[in-house]
């Protein structure tokens, strides 16, 4: 008997990815550009190592914290993952630093334990809960995701979390909550970014209850099968994949269920380039920039962006 495959809309065709022999030749590049580009190369390619190591380091603590998590297969992508050194290297945390570069050297002295989360507002069962205690708690899986920023840059990465509907009907929410409002934390003395305050902190996010609910929405407490490092929103965040990744609070303290959109912190500083939905779109280019094509971090490839970051049969219902 043969079998057919049905592809999932997000998945991308084995035919994308790139070849080895499409990568450059790097003799060849040294050859063609000169002694001084080589030295530059040299150098550059020395810093690089240098860099590397000392993320690895960084890692190992995290990596020695397994998670006890199954791969859900029904969440996946015919495309090489991005190196894990890469993804924790390409960063997004203004609380810390804006050099993307940087974030995992700013956030040594971020402590993640102990931490808790309240869940609060228009809920019949309001609680607050320890993070460990609650990974205890909810059925833990990997889901490997496409990954899209704002910034027309994107990746593949392996999460390690809960749906987030699983924790809302925990709580119980009221017939008047439509909204979810989320809060990250406040705390200038490790969150140097945070003392700048042209920038309206703590970070603060909202979904729609019915996006909230989606079965696509993950609170995210691990990567690459061990707990979270810092720099990726530790101890717990959300990933909306379908999303551009500003969306995806990090390091949250605080899940409120309310009956009016709430303001978000990037729609608050730039209404103009960030609006509440924050959808995936190659149609709509952002104000200073097109949003038609992305960039693979850790291969520089360029691929074309897809609708809803690809994810359009799971959510497109909810925006009709």
């Amino acid at each position: 008997m043969s079998y057919i495959k049905i592809p999932k809309e997000w998945e991308i065709p084995e035919n994308q990815v790139t070849s080895e022999s499409d990568y450059i030749n790097r003799r060849k590049f040294i050859r063609d550009l000169g002694l001084a580009s080589a030295g530059a190369l040299l150098f550059s390619t020395s810093n690089a190592c240098a860099q590397n190591k000392g993320v690895e380091k960084q890692l190992e603590p995290y990596r020695a914290q397994k998670l006890d998590a199954e791969n859900n297969p029904n969440f996946t992508v015919n495309r090489q993952m991005t190196d894990e050194v890469v993804a924790a290297t390409y960063n997004n945390y203004y609380e810390f630093t804006t050099s993307k570069s940087g974030v995992w050297k700013e956030v040594k002295q971020f402590k993640t334990r102990p931490w808790e989360i309240k869940i609060s507002g228009l809920v019949e069962k309001p609680m607050t809960l320890d993070v460990d205690d609650l990974i205890k708690q909810m059925p833990l899986e990997e889901r490997i995701y496409r990954f899209r920023c704002v910034e027309a840059w994107a990746m593949v990465v392996p999460w390690i979390g809960f749906p987030m509907k699983a924790l809302l009907e925990k709580v119980q929410p009221t017939a008047d909550a439509k909204y979810v409002r989320m809060l990250t934390f406040l705390d200038s003395e490790v969150a140097p970014q945070q003392r700048n305050l042209r920038y309206p902190w703590p970070y603060y996010e909202g979904l729609t209850l019915a996006e909230a609910m989606n079965d696509l929405t993950i609170l995210t407490v691990g990567i690459y099968g061990h707990i979270l490092p810092p720099q990726h929103g530790a101890p717990i965040r959300l990933i909306v994949p379908w999303k551009y990744g500003f969306k995806s609070i990090k390091s949250i303290v605080s899940i409120e269920l309310i009956s009016q959109k709430p303001r978000t912190f990037w729609n608050t500083l730039a209404p103009r380039e960030y609006d509440f939905e924050a959808n995936v779109n190659p149609n709509v280019p952002h104000p200073r920039w097109s949003q038609a094509n992305e960039r693979m971090i850790g291969t520089g490839e360029r691929l074309p962006t897809r609708i809803y970051n690809g994810y359009g049969s799971s959510v497109a219902h909810l925006y009709q």
